[in-house]
């Protein structure tokens, strides 16, 4: 059977650039070599496109806190059109070889948030992960809340200020609301970029602050005491769930740091320790969040379970992590599937699903 040829686009202008790195180092690893060649492209901070070399396409590869993409002297450009044309040489504009298709490991806005999920549908290319609509709906906590409180799933209260507001906003009445301790949050934003929990009137403000340096529109949440559970969901249109893991911090929250940088800053229970009745609960809500929230291909989905077994969804992430410390592949191995057949089966429902919307009717005249 020939090779398909798999394009990995990571790095990217966001502030998780240096997780993608890791993200897509991982999977460069492990990917089963049998059955898919690859490509790597990588997007530096300025937003330029990279034809990187497998072996010289990172720098500092295994320090998380060095990592660094190695910026290469052949750029590229993505253009519209038919298959065998998606990628060209910026430098002469000849073809770059047909990619069967693209993985796209690029956390964060400009990459997860419908952007170059939008691209890659111009440019007639299969990827990984889920459409242009989920990927924008997830990416903003303000409105894929609004949807899934629609749809009857329990989420923390929460107050959205947007940036010509900010003078308006007061720490007493947002204490009123919701209580102390407060998380505040970019709206547009992952891995935990921006968030601080606040307890006082200085650590409130200062919190502000902090989030709109990350987005235009912020999100101020009540504090859900409970256990951290998290479950990941895998396919088209019949998703399935994985088992749950359980997030363990020894710092204040689940950091930044926590999740890519200190190995020791968190443990990950792996199964999650509760009962079958809620791991068959959790379960359901999340492919129900899944299915309200359009996705496909794959997410992760993160829960509060309070003492009173309560659930509260926190989060849902369409393009999840993937370094070796990351829990969206370590639930799914647990649950049967290993990291290298997860990847496979990533490759192949993005497939399975551009070859499906390829079937619908672009034109009356069909």
């Amino acid at each position: 059977m020939k090779k398909k040829k798999v394009g990995i686009i990571f790095g990217g202008k966001s502030a998780e650039h240096e997780v993608s790195l890791q993200s897509a180092k991982n999977i460069v690893d492990a990917i089963d070599r049998d059955k898919y060649d690859v490509v790597l492209i990588g997007i530096d901070k300025e937003g330029k496109w990279h034809l990187n070399n497998p072996s010289t396409y990172l720098l500092h590869a295994d320090n998380p806190k060095l990592i660094e993409l190695n910026k290469s002297n052949e750029t590229i450009a993505i253009v519209p059109g038919e298959q065998e044309k998606q990628f060209i040489h910026a430098s002469n504009a000849g073809h770059l070889d047909e990619l069967d298709v693209v993985f796209p490991i690029v956390h964060g806005t400009l990459g997860e948030d419908g952007s170059l999920q939008g691209m890659l549908r111009i440019a007639n290319v299969p990827f990984v992960g889920p459409n242009v609509l989920s990927s924008s709906i997830c990416m903003d906590k303000d409105i894929a809340k609004r949807l899934l409180q629609a749809a009857g799933i329990k989420v923390a209260k929460g107050i959205v200020y947007r940036k010509k507001e900010k003078q308006k906003i007061n720490y007493e009445q947002a204490a009123e609301e919701l209580g102390t301790p407060m998380f505040i949050k970019p709206a547009n934003q992952g891995s935990s970029v921006g968030i601080s929990k606040v307890t006082t009137e200085e650590e409130f403000y200062q919190g502000i602050e902090a989030a709109f340096h990350y987005d235009h529109k912020i999100v101020v949440e009540e504090c859900i005491i409970g256990r951290e559970i998290e479950c990941s969901v895998l396919g088209n249109e019949n998703p399935k769930a994985s088992l749950l893991g359980e997030i363990l911090p020894k710092t204040e929250f689940y950091s930044y740091e926590s999740k890519y940088i200190d190995e020791k800053g968190a443990e990950l229970a792996i199964p999650a320790d509760v009962s079958e009745e809620v791991t068959k609960r959790v379960q359901d809500i999340a492919v129900k969040a899944f299915e309200t929230l359009e996705c496909e291909g794959l997410a992760r989905v993160d829960f509060f379970l309070t003492e009173d077994e309560e659930i509260y969804l926190n989060e849902v992430n369409t393009l999840p992590g993937f370094t070796k410390i990351s829990m969206y592949p370590k639930l799914w191995d647990v649950s049967g599937l290993s990291y290298q057949e997860l990847i496979s089966t990533l490759i192949e429902l993005a497939i399975e699903r551009h070859e499906r919307n390829n079937q619908l009717k672009s034109s009356l005249w069909d």
